[in-house]
């Protein structure tokens, strides 16, 4: 008896079926992505892969580390040695290892054995030029530039085109938290609407004053420290640098960004920066604000900032309330809705 044959099928070849996929489908998975750190391994996966990450349009930069330099707000995000100097005076350059590592490993797709990406330079501005089609930009700095004692809230959003055109700060001496539901406690100061006399003897508008001022400072730095980028990238879109404590952002849309380009920026005297120019200030104070969350605000101060050549001191335009409505979100966005409605003390401010 004869035994009986065994048929063996052949294994069926592997077959990738992301390669089935077509090219602008893969740039649309890629742009979900945004990290330029996962887009920098993808890069290093194929030679298709790394023709494509190049045309990634929106993409996110964090970044890890920030040391002071010296020199030209070109070069100020290059690696050069450097002593530590302080933040207003000669800003910062980045240690970037992490993020352009990856890309230091694409291979050049003709075959050259050299890195698409070389190694030359750790810093975003050297790594956003291997993409030539970024429409969405999104930078993160480590920390915030302004230094608060612990408890205090400082929070700012500005809008820049070739010069300032809004800047919204909110500040709070002290961030209480509660137990949702618990009774509120009785503030120690009456609160009748109005800014109580003891605020301008104990300091409290002095200490608005130096947030305001620091808050412009570091976002005219911010600003002064984007023009390699926006001069490298005529394709951007929208433009925004924040930071990992929530403290501050600048904000460019696409019009401000064509301002940016189309206009010269007047640099200060004093450091790498933007020049703040004159501006008119309206003050909004309450001495204590419940929040949502069980939270609730001491010293609450709303200030919005516009220049002076942009209007008079009157009511706020449509596009000012809509900017300063929307600048910030959860509790602290109901903060600016209270604060709103309270009564708004003017100021003015020559430029800097």
């Amino acid at each position: 008896m004869h035994p009986r044959a065994r048929i063996h099928a052949d294994p069926a070849p592997e077959f990738d079926q992301f390669d089935c996929l077509p090219d602008p489908v893969v740039l649309l998975i890629l742009n979900k992505l945004e990290d330029v750190r996962s887009l920098g391994r993808c890069a290093a996966v194929s030679k298709r892969f790394s023709g494509l990450v190049p045309l990634v349009s929106d993409v996110y930069v964090k970044i890890d580390r920030v040391v002071a330099t010296n020199g030209d707000a070109d070069d100020a995000l290059n690696l050069s040695s450097a002593k530590p100097q302080n933040i207003f005076s000669h800003f910062f350059k980045l240690m970037l290892f992490t993020i352009v590592k990856p890309f230091h490993s694409m291979s050049n797709p003709n075959g050259t054995g050299r890195p698409l990406f070389p190694l030359t330079q750790h810093s975003p501005v050297h790594v956003l030029r291997n993409f030539s089609d970024v429409w969405n930009l999104q930078v993160e700095l480590p920390s915030g530039d302004v230094g608060t004692e612990e408890g205090v809230l400082l929070k700012w959003r500005a809008e820049y085109g070739s010069t300032l055109r809004n800047c919204v700060i909110l500040g709070g001496t002290l961030v209480d938290r509660k137990p949702i539901g618990a009774e509120r406690k009785p503030s120690s100061v009456e609160d009748n609407g109005s800014m109580p006399e003891s605020f301008y003897t104990n300091g409290g508008l002095k200490l608005r004053v130096v947030w305001t001022i620091s808050s412009l400072i570091a976002a005219s730095t911010r600003h002064y420290l984007l023009r390699s980028i926006i001069k490298d990238h005529p394709t951007l879109r929208s433009l925004v640098l924040a930071d990992a404590d929530g403290q501050g952002t600048l904000y460019m849309g696409m019009e401000q960004l064509r301002e940016f380009r189309e206009n010269k920026q007047s640099a200060s005297a004093c450091s790498n920066r933007t020049q703040v120019p004159a501006c008119n200030m309206k003050l909004k104070y309450a001495p204590y604000l419940e929040l949502p969350g069980g939270l609730a605000l001491q010293g609450a101060t709303l200030v919005v900032i516009k220049p002076s050549n942009d209007g008079g001191s009157g009511g706020h335009s449509k596009e000012t309330e809509a900017f300063v409505s929307s600048a910030f979100d959860g509790p602290f966005r109901f903060a600016v809705k209270a604060l709103m409605k309270r009564r708004t003390y003017l100021l003015e401010m020559n430029g800097f």
